[in-house]
């Protein structure tokens, strides 16, 4: 199961392999319930997936950098006490 597709970021990334799967959902009535989309599937959740890696790393150097930050203030802070 893919994970939400309403937000804005996912749909203009993942837009070709979003269509695809709509695409193969729609030819039959049958294909979703068979498996015969899998193969778009398993693309588009390769897509999100590396969304996700990448803003993860995102966050993760900006929560470092906010760290650094408020360590920074704390040891300036308690220097003046």
């Amino acid at each position: 199961m893919h994970p939400q597709l309403s937000t804005p970021d996912k749909r203009l990334v993942c837009k070709d392999f979003i269509k695809a799967l709509e695409d193969c959902h729609t030819s039959h009535w049958s294909a979703k319930f068979l498996g015969k989309c899998n193969q778009q599937k398993n693309t588009l959740n390769e897509c999100l997936h590396g969304e996700s890696v990448k803003r993860r790393k995102l966050n993760n150097t900006s929560a470092k950098e906010s760290q650094a930050k408020q360590e920074a203030h704390k040891k300036s802070f308690y220097a003046d006490i």
